[in-house]
């Protein structure tokens, strides 16, 4: 590794922060003392993951009047906390958060790195940024943006990630001279907003010292992985009512939607299209998607005559009991629409088919 000091190349990013930096509610004004609020710090990064900052910002303030510290997660009720989270995505972070508060309230924060790490939900990024914005160590935290910079700042080729311990090892004496809070946070900052992945190098107060810009490379550093093509489905989304319950999926206790109510979800493919019978009636579809799967979702309403019993892990729920219900973000657009008409169907789903895979075996 040859690359320059990095408190050398790194001095300009203290003053530029202190000039753009957003006034976000987690951040502390004081940057050079621990923060007055830990917790806060832990609920912000991990709203965060995977999250853009505008969108966490209001969950984060609600979040906060409603478990304003640990102790009072800690003991929350479990459907409150998702109710809570209801609508962020990637749930099972609100099952970390709480897990940690437990831990937390239990035993003390923890007093270095692997014992932060060792929370529910913390792996070595968020462990890290906790430590140096929370806590004021000098705790390297790369995320996807202090990748970016970091590479183009020191042209690393291929990716950086393969290099990560390198440059942790070079960022602590900048954490060390600069401040672990400070550093950290402006190195966020200049990702999100400056050297994004089309960047904005004219606004850099790194400009100077990128060794990519000086090479012209800042739009192939660092490479771009290549993406499989997302599996494609249609799905049917169904609200089925009788006498005025209609028929949910329970909360799983385990997996990436555990703690959430969800309508029943059929693979189109799966359950033939005949002609709709008048008790079926929908709303315009929408497209989700994900990593690894694109689907088509057409949200249905399917009025029956009396309840069936159901399958196991489905239940009849009243409608007034709805709105208290943590669903997820598809979920919540099938309720939210049943406040509005639907339009009848020329062709739908075999019904005598959707019933039979909602019912008991014996019904």
């Amino acid at each position: 590794m040859s690359w320059p000091a990095s408190p050398d190349l790194l001095a300009p990013l203290a003053p530029w922060f202190g000039r753009v930096r957003r006034d976000l509610a987690w951040r502390a004004r004081d940057l050079e003392a621990p923060h007055p609020d830990p917790y806060a710090v832990l609920v912000s990064e991990l709203m965060l993951q995977q999250t853009q900052v505008a969108t966490v910002v209001p969950y984060f303030q609600r979040w906060l009047e409603q478990f304003p510290d640990a102790a009072t997660l800690a003991e929350a009720d479990e459907d409150a906390v998702h109710k809570a989270w209801e609508g962020l995505g990637y749930y099972r972070r609100a099952r970390f958060l709480k897990a940690a508060a437990v831990s937390i309230v239990a035993e003390g924060w923890p007093d270095d790195l692997d014992g932060l790490a060792g929370l529910p939900g913390l792996g070595p990024y968020t462990a890290a940024a906790v430590g140096a914005i929370a806590f004021q160590w000098p705790t390297p935290a790369l995320d996807g943006n202090a990748f970016r910079v970091l590479a183009r700042l020191l042209l690393i080729e291929g990716d950086p990630k393969a290099r990560a311990a390198e440059l942790r090892t070079w960022l602590v004496p900048a954490l060390e001279a600069l401040g672990p809070s400070r550093l950290t946070q402006a190195l966020m900052e200049l990702g999100a907003t400056v050297c994004t992945p089309v960047p904005a190098c004219g606004a850099c107060p790194l400009g100077d010292h990128c060794a990519a810009r000086r090479a012209g490379r800042t739009g192939d550093i660092p490479p771009v992985a290549k993406r499989a093509k997302p599996k494609a489905s249609t799905l049917w989304l169904v609200a089925l009512e009788a006498k005025g319950q209609f028929l949910l999926e329970a909360p799983a206790a385990k997996g990436l939607l555990a703690g959430l109510w969800r309508w029943p979800t059929f693979d189109a493919a799966d359950h033939g299209s005949v002609p709709s019978p008048g008790s079926i009636t929908a709303w315009p579809g929408w497209t989700q998607v994900y990593t690894h799967r694109r689907e088509a979702v057409t949200p249905l309403h399917i009025g029956l005559a009396a309840p069936f019993a159901p399958a196991e892990g489905l239940r009849w729920v009243p409608r007034t009991e709805l709105q208290g219900l943590p669903l997820g973000k598809r979920d919540q657009r099938l309720r939210d629409l049943l406040d509005t008409p639907g339009q009848p169907l020329l062709e739908a789903p075999d019904l005598a088919s959707l019933v039979r895979a909602c019912a008991a075996p014996s019904a």
